[in-house]
């Protein structure tokens, strides 16, 4: 099988491992459980959640089944190459820590794109959608410390891009000393 099936899978995978990371951050920030894209986003990842919160329970907000299974999905990435003969078997341990490490890009992702939109959102006036509203729900506790160290300068508030400019050092300084830890 040729490289675009692989890139096929891999897309797949990695859609659904950010849809289960994202519902990870919808209970951890408690938002509005009645948003169509939240209820949306439950029912897509019940099936998998549901059946690994029977072993990791959920700590307050926390819920170590939805990390776990965003965690086994990347690596199941990895098991079906061994099907395409692209990964030993021995190599399936360490590829569980990559797959952690690109989760942690996926988040790094998920907050970057979250930002851009409210700030978009915000310049053309759509802050009420039900989208917007579910984003901002999710990315506001990471902007938090950023809105009370840097106050808006009259009408113009650019914490968020010193917020972007944090996740860029992330993915551009951090993820690469990680991942050449593994």
């Amino acid at each position: 099988m040729g490289d675009g099936a692989v890139n096929i899978i891999r897309l797949v995978i990695d859609l659904y491992a950010t849809v289960l990371l994202v519902r990870l951050l919808l209970q951890l920030v408690q938002a509005d459980f009645f948003n169509p894209i939240s209820q949306t986003i439950f029912k897509v990842t019940a099936p998998v959640v549901e059946t690994l919160h029977k072993i990791f329970p959920t700590f307050g907000r926390f819920n170590t089944a939805a990390l776990i299974s965003a965690i086994l999905v990347k690596w199941s990435f990895f098991i079906i190459m061994i099907g395409f003969e692209k990964v030993l078997v021995e190599q399936l341990p360490t590829y569980l820590f990559v797959a952690a490490l690109s989760l942690l890009a996926s988040l790094i992702q998920i907050y970057f794109y979250g930002i851009l939109i409210l700030a978009i959102s915000s310049w053309v006036g759509t802050t009420n959608h039900p989208t917007v509203r579910v984003i901002s729900q999710i990315i506001d506790p990471y902007m938090k410390p950023f809105r009370k160290v840097i106050p808006p300068i009259g009408m113009i508030d650019i914490s968020p891009m010193v917020a972007i400019f944090t996740l860029m050092f992330i993915r551009g300084q951090v993820l690469p000393v990680l991942s050449n830890l593994i």
